[in-house]
C-alpha cells in the first residue's frame, strides 16, 4: 500500500492504558475516513467487591464495529491478552493470528464459545511475519512467563512501530528462546518510529530475576521437605511447571495436576513439544492413595480463587488433595495487586490446617515476575531507540513514571494515552487527535452488559444498604385490609434493637404514609409504590444508616 498525502499512523488503547489487564490495543493506517485497522490482543480483568456477582470484565469494542479489520493478533496466551476472545469476536470479526501455543489455547477457549466453526485462525510460526494491507507484522521474540511470548515489529508506509506486549529480560528462561536483542537492536538500526511498552515493574528496580534461578531454589525446597507437598502456581507459567514437575522427580516423587487449567495448559504444551521426557502425572485414584512422602500436587489458585484447587483444598472439600499438619504448600508466584485479602483468607485456612506455608517472601527466589523491572526497560530503550514512547500496561502512575524514564533514556517524544485517546504518531509530533467510545462491559450472567446496567447498580446498592420487601392488600377504596409484612434482607438487628421491632415500626411507617394518599393517588400503585419507599428509606436512615432497596407488593382485592 502506497501513502498518500493524507495518510495517518493512529495507536489507540481500549484497553490495558491507565490499567492493570484486559489489554486491547488497536492500530489505524489511512485517512480519516477510511482507515484500516489492526488489533492486537483481546484480553479480560476480573471482577472484585466493587463488581458483585461479576467475574470477568472485557473492553468495550463499540468503536470497532463496521470498521475495516485487516487482522487480530495475539501476542501470548495470557487471559489478559487473549481471555475476551470468545465474548468478543463476534462484535470485531476477523481473522485470528498466533503462534502454535496460543493457538492452541485460542480454539479451546472459542470451543467453549461456541463458535469456533465460525472463527479463522492462522498459526504463524515463531519468527515469522504476516502481510495485513499496510501493515506488516513481524513476531519478535520475548521472555516472558509463558511459553511463546512475542513482541511485534508492526512496518507502514509511515514508519515502525515496536509493539513489546508482556516481557523480560531472561538468559535462562527454561522454556523458550530469550528475548531477541538482535532483532531488536536491528529494527533500531532501521529506525523506529515508536515503542509501545510495559510498564508493570516501572517502580522495581534492577531485573526481574531469571526462571533459572527458580528452578533451583525450587528444586532446593522440594528435596528438604517430608510429607505431602502441594505448589500453587500459574497454570499459563510453563517453565514454572517444567521446574516444579523435574524437581518432584529429583525427590523421588510423583506428580499430580489439580484444576482445569493445570490440564489445558499441560496438554498445550505437549501438543508444541514442551515437557518432554517427564513422567506420566498421577491420576485422581492413584493420587488418592499414593504415599505421602512420594507424592506433589501442582495446583491452581494460588489468587485465592475461591473455585480453584487449592482453596478446596483449605476448605476440606476436594475431592483426593487432603493436607494437614506435617504437609506443606508452596507458593511459587505472586499476589497480583486486589488479590491480597483472597489469597490472605487461602493460606490462614491451610495454616489452621497445620499445614506449613513457603511464598517469596519468606523464601525469595520461589518465584520471579515476567515483567520487566527498571534496568530491563533501560536495556530495551538502548536496543530499540524509539523517536516516541508509549507506555502501557500498567495505572496511570506506572505510566507517567516509565514516560520520565523514557525521557531520561533520550527519547525525543512520550505520550500516556488513556483508554479511548487515539494517539496520531505520523505524521507531525506524536499527539493525542481524538477520544473515541470506550468502557467495559460486564459478563453478568452469561449476557455482556454495560457498566451503567441496571442490574449490577442495585447489586451493589443491595450489597451495602440491603432489602426491604413490604407487601399488603388493598380493596377497592383504597384502605389497607390485611397485615402489612415488612421483611429485611441484609439489615442488622441484635439483643438490645431486635430486628423484629424495627420492622413492626417500618409498618406503621407503611400504614401513615399510604393514609396520607387520597383520591386518585389511591388507584396509582406507582404512586403508592413511591410513597412506601420514601417512608421506609427515611426511616431505615435513622434506624440503621442505610438506605436500601424497597420493593413493595400490592395485591387488590
Amino acid at each position: 500500500m502506497k501513502k498518500t498525502t493524507n495518510d495517518e499512523l493512529v495507536f489507540l488503547p481500549l484497553g490495558g492504558s491507565g490499567e492493570i489487564g484486559m489489554n486491547l490495543n488497536v492500530y489505524g493506517y489511512g485517512p480519516e475516513t477510511n482507515r484500516e485497522w489492526l488489533v492486537v490482543d483481546v484480553g479480560v480483568t476480573f471482577g472484585d467487591l466493587s463488581t458483585p456477582g461479576v467475574d470477568v470484565i472485557v473492553p468495550d469494542p463499540e468503536f470497532l464495529q463496521g470498521e475495516t479489520i485487516r487482522g487480530i493478533v495475539l501476542t501470548h496466551a495470557h487471559e489478559d491478552h487473549i481471555g475476551a476472545l470468545g465474548w468478543l469476536w463476534p462484535r470485531i470479526k476477523a481473522p485470528l493470528y498466533a503462534t502454535p501455543f496460543t493457538a492452541y489455547l485460542i480454539r479451546e477457549k472459542l470451543r467453549e464459545a461456541g463458535i469456533l466453526k465460525d472463527v479463522q485462525i492462522i498459526e504463524v510460526p515463531l519468527g515469522g511475519t504476516i502481510d495485513l494491507g499496510p501493515f506488516q507484522v513481524t513476531m519478535v521474540t520475548m521472555a516472558h512467563s509463558i511459553a511463546e511470548p512475542n513482541g511485534l515489529a508492526i512496518r507502514t508506509p509511515l514508519g515502525t512501530v515496536l509493539h513489546t506486549g508482556d516481557w523480560k529480560i531472561d538468559d535462562d528462561p527454561i522454556i523458550g528462546g530469550v528475548t531477541d536483542a538482535k532483532a531488536i537492536t536491528s529494527l533500531g538500526d532501521e529506525g523506529i518510529l515508536a515503542m509501545v511498552c510495559d510498564s508493570t515493574n516501572v517502580f522495581v528496580d534492577g531485573v526481574a530475576g531469571s526462571e533459572g534461578m527458580v528452578r533451583e531454589k525450587l528444586a532446593d525446597l522440594i528435596g528438604s521437605l517430608k510429607g505431602r507437598i502441594a505448589v500453587g502456581c500459574f497454570a499459563s507459567n510453563v517453565a514454572r511447571m517444567d521446574s516444579v514437575i523435574r524437581a518432584a522427580g529429583k525427590a523421588g516423587r510423583r506428580v499430580s495436576l489439580a484444576g482445569r487449567s493445570m490440564h489445558r495448559i499441560t496438554a498445550a504444551a505437549k501438543h508444541v513439544g514442551m515437557l518432554k521426557d517427564i513422567k506420566p502425572f498421577l491420576s485422581d485414584e492413584e493420587a488418592r492413595v499414593w504415599p505421602a512422602d512420594q507424592i506433589l500436587y501442582l495446583c491452581t489458585g494460588s489468587q485465592g480463587e475461591v473455585r480453584a484447587a487449592l482453596s478446596r483444598v483449605a476448605e476440606g472439600t476436594h475431592p483426593y488433595i487432603k493436607l494437614s499438619k506435617g504437609d506443606h504448600c508452596i507458593f511459587s508466584s505472586r499476589v497480583i495487586p486486589g488479590n491480597e485479602l483472597s489469597v490472605g483468607r487461602l493460606q490462614d485456612k491451610l495454616a489452621d490446617r497445620g499445614v506449613r506455608l513457603y511464598t517469596e517472601k519468606d523464601h525469595p527466589g520461589i518465584h520471579v515476575s515476567g515483567h520487566p523491572c527498571r534496568d530491563e526497560l533501560k536495556q530495551m530503550y538502548q536496543w530499540a531507540r524509539p523517536k516516541i514512547a508509549v507506555p502501557t500496561h500498567g495505572m496511570r502512575r506506572h505510566l507517567a513514571e516509565h514516560a520520565n524514564l523514557a525521557k531520561d533514556m533520550g527519547v525525543p517524544e512520550t505520550v500516556t494515552p488513556r483508554n479511548g485517546d487515539m494517539v496520531r504518531l505520523a505524521p507531525g509530533p506524536a499527539v493525542i487527535i481524538d477520544e473515541v467510545p470506550n468502557g467495559r462491559l460486564y459478563v453478568d450472567g452469561g449476557r455482556l452488559v454495560t457498566e451503567q446496567g441496571e442490574a449490577l447498580h442495585e447489586r451493589r446498592h443491595a450489597s451495602t444498604n440491603g432489602v426491604l420487601v413490604v407487601s399488603f392488600a388493598m380493596d377497592k377504596r383504597g384502605q389497607i385490609v390485611s397485615d402489612i409484612d415488612v421483611r429485611a434482607i441484609g439489615l442488622p438487628g441484635d439483643a438490645e434493637s431486635p430486628l423484629g421491632d424495627s420492622l413492626d415500626d417500618l409498618a406503621e411507617r407503611v400504614e401513615q404514609a399510604v393514609g396520607k394518599l387520597k383520591g386518585a393517588a389511591l388507584e396509582d400503585e406507582m404512586v403508592i409504590e413511591q410513597a412506601v419507599s420514601r417512608a421506609l428509606k427515611k426511616a431505615s436512615q435513622q434506624i440503621w444508616d442505610r438506605r436500601p432497596i424497597v420493593e413493595t407488593v400490592i395485591l387488590r382485592l
